[in-house]
């Protein structure tokens, strides 16, 4: 039994690996004990990843080769957090250095002015280099902000609004133009969603779309429009907002007629942990993936606490998982020194932060946690059962396409806890340091 166990103390991290014996159990330990049941199988799992936004790639972009390969490794390297999944934005979002639409002409029908020249600048530049490190076709999910201001009831690309009906057949044309667009660069896109936080008016780029909204665009012209240009294969996700109204919208969504165009629902955690939603959201609809779709840690409500911030994030996680969750896409996957690009200064923390200015890289300890999890379960992972003694203990556990069993222990204490995994008759014991993570490979 391998234990890979990172601990922050004093503002400084440190990760160990231990090796410790697994034994038959013959005292009948009753204590302190995780029990594992591989046999017990759930949801099976996708992979992990983050977004490439336009911040992202402008960020990279101000970087040395030297420092841009170190982040192509620790992201996306076999001895990095091995993500194997993107998300990105089609036409603008917040974290882009201003409001773009890729066709701005309402005369436009047949698109001939359609351009991607804003994400060949700094977007796909960065998911190419991203796949290449990776060695492999990555997963990639892309969601809008806002369709292009004309098309739009408040006529700009900010501040909510609504799709105008009459320009559902284009923006659904839209959405498979820029699919092609993609592809034509050697990008496979896996999924999309219908619109990002489509119950939020913001100050950025957004767009009202309620459940009825989602249910006939996709049913009269999303789904037709995949299959008129044979795009069958790309996944449609719905919701991409707060987990607290989850399975609300995906009951709302999910009929008859739809059930069948949608694979999955995708949700943020900024309104809460809601783990029970997930739960019931599964429960409900057992076919459909449930992806962790945009999470992070914003300037204007979390505090820049190293160690509170990687508990949120391994904690989410966590209860994500034993819900259900079948992926998890973090947010920007770099920002600059600020916190940004950020056309309307939402500044927000990432996983790894870059200094523009000095050609620097500084890893947070969120990087770290996340790691615990990327590293180590595999895609095609089934979540497996477990019980466990204590409260004070977070913990989930599954079984890779291998047979080899991972169990991720968050400790956010400041004791020590001792533990029992009990497994198939086995014993192996160890302790899950204070305020630290430790991943168990079995």
């Amino acid at each position: 039994m391998k234990v890979i166990t990172t601990s922050y103390e004093n503002s400084q991290k440190e990760t160990y690996v231990k090796e410790y014996d697994i034994v038959r159990e013959e005292s009948g330990v009753e204590m302190q004990v995780v029990n594992i049941y591989p046999e017990m199988e759930y949801q099976t799992f996708r992979g992990f990843g983050g977004a490439i936004t336009e911040a992202a790639g402008y960020a990279y972009s101000k970087l040395s080769k030297e420092n841009q390969e170190k982040v192509l490794e620790y992201y996306f390297g076999d001895e990095g957090n091995r993500y194997n999944m993107i998300r990105s934005h089609i036409d603008s979002c917040d974290f882009s250095l201003d409001n773009y639409s890729a066709l701005t002409d309402p005369e436009d029908v047949e698109m001939k002015s359609f351009t991607l020249a804003r994400d060949d600048q700094y977007v796909i530049p960065l998911i190419k280099a991203s796949q290449e490190k990776r060695g492999e076709a990555l997963d990639i999910l892309l969601s809008p902000w806002s369709p292009p201001a004309f098309m739009k009831t408040n006529g700009e690309k900010n501040h909510g609004g609504k799709l105008i009906p009459e320009y559902r057949q284009f923006w659904a044309e839209y959405f498979c133009r820029y699919i092609r667009e993609y592809e034509q660069r050697g990008l496979k896109v896996n999924r999309v969603t219908i619109q990002n936080e489509p119950k939020a008016v913001q100050v950025w780029d957004s767009c009202i779309f309620t459940a009825e909204d989602e249910k006939e665009f996709i049913r009269d012209f999303l789904y037709p429009a995949f299959v008129k240009n044979g795009l069958t294969d790309v996944k449609i996700n719905i919701w991409d907002h707060n987990k607290e109204r989850l399975y609300d919208r995906a009951k709302a969504t999910i009929d008859k007629d739809t059930d069948k165009m949608i694979d999955g629902i995708g949700f943020h955690w900024y309104s809460g942990d809601h783990f029970e939603a997930i739960s019931i959201t599964h429960e409900a609809f057992p076919d459909k993936e449930l992806i962790f779709t945009e999470g992070c840690v914003e300037y204007s409500r979390f505090t820049p606490n190293q160690l509170q911030n990687a508990q949120m994030y391994a904690r989410d996680i966590i209860g994500n998982i034993n819900g259900g969750m079948t992926a998890f896409l973090d947010w920007n996957i770099l920002l600059d020194e600020k916190g940004g690009p950020n056309h309307v200064k939402n500044y927000c923390d990432a996983p790894i932060m870059i200094d523009t200015i000095n050609d620097a890289v500084e890893v947070h300890l969120s990087f770290d946690y996340i790691g615990h999890f990327s590293r180590y379960i595999k895609k095609g992972a089934k979540r497996i059962g477990f019980s466990k003694y204590t409260d004070k203990l977070e913990v989930t556990v599954l079984k890779n396409p291998d047979g080899s069993i991972v169990m991720i222990a968050l400790n956010r204490n400041d004791k020590d806890i001792p533990v029992n995994i009990r497994i198939n008759g086995n014993l192996g014991s160890f302790e899950v340091a204070k305020n630290s993570i430790a991943t168990v490979l079995l």
